[in-house]
């Protein structure tokens, strides 16, 4: 097969029908009819002599031919998108670019915050556009309508590119009226009700069965290995609420610690060391191949790097 026979376009039909599992999403989003997607996949399969999709219950789904050639398609395609790039760097001092981050209420309140200062002060013009798991799939961040993901992360596709911010552990805020607040050891925290705060997926979540407790999270896995289960009074998705609600004194909450400490010092709470041993969890940043090279989304990684490390 010579390369000078094969129509470019074909590849990027490819890459975008691999994405999307769709002739009609793809179409939409090149600008081209339905018929016209249609006859480039049925190229395509005549180029490769495979099915490239095929109609299962799933709707439509790659075959293994496809899925091994979609890293190395998109790879290709970004390297000549980054070819392509104008020469001259990002000037961010005068841009007026919207970046769109992905950030789970953890990073929402320990990296944003420091972000944005940065920002106003060497990119006032620049519009950051906050948006939360439930908002965003794998699919957004790897198409590149996403800039940047942000969060704790158990699996995520392997073709993002991803870089860890930093290491937290978890530390418990208490009352200092707690009736154990300074004899907190195992039996006490046992013995306490607790605020449950969710670590964020990607995805909207529904609902929390207070039973299973190996979805609960790292703190609760952790605790079950020593054969324990909290007490959980109240679940939430903010990490803004436990401190307020912290301050009822019967009520422990156990969180990584930069939110701890942070929300410590403007309230009368207490932080306390687990009197167990729960793992450390990475926060870190991930974004699609096809941002790998853009100057822009270079100088926002390099950004978010910096403000973290300062963190």
């Amino acid at each position: 097969m010579n390369i000078d026979r094969i129509d470019l376009n074909l590849l990027v039909y490819l890459d975008v029908l691999l994405r999307e599992r769709s002739v009609t999403k793809a179409a939409q989003l090149l600008g081209i009819t339905q018929p016209a997607m249609s006859n480039g996949l049925r190229r395509l399969r005549e180029l490769f002599g495979d099915p490239i999709l095929v109609r299962t219950s799933e709707g439509m789904t790659p075959t293994e031919r496809a899925q091994e050639l979609q890293p190395v398609i998109r790879k290709a395609l970004g390297e000549l998108e980054a070819a392509l790039q104008p020469l001259e760097e990002f000037d961010a001092s005068v841009s007026h670019r919207v970046f769109r981050i992905m950030v789970s209420d953890y990073a929402e309140s320990t990296l944003v915050p420091e972000l944005v200062k940065r920002l106003r002060t060497e990119a006032p013009d620049i519009i950051l556009d906050v948006l939360t798991p439930s908002d965003v799939t794998f699919k957004d961040v790897e198409a590149g309508r996403v800039d940047m993901a942000i969060n704790r992360f158990d699996e995520m596709p392997q073709s993002f590119h991803q870089m860890t911010l930093w290491e937290d552990g978890f530390v418990c805020l208490v009352n200092p009226d707690h009736p154990r607040a300074h004899d907190f050891d195992l039996q006490a925290y046992v013995a306490s009700k607790h605020i449950w705060v969710s670590k964020t997926g990607m995805g909207a979540g529904v609902g929390i069965d207070p039973e299973k407790v190996i979805r609960l999270g790292w703190v609760d896995n952790a605790l079950s290995q020593l054969g324990y289960k909290r007490k959980i009074s109240v679940f939430t998705r903010h990490y803004q609420m436990p401190a307020l609600l912290a301050l009822n004194n019967d009520l422990v909450a156990t969180l990584p610690r930069k939110v701890a400490e942070m929300q410590a010092r403007s309230t009368s709470l207490l932080v306390k060391e687990p009197p167990f041993q729960i793992p450390p969890f990475e926060l870190k940043m991930a974004w699609s191949p096809l941002l790998q090279h853009h100057h822009a989304h270079r100088w926002l990684r390099r950004t978010i790097v910096d403000v973290a490390r300062a963190c």
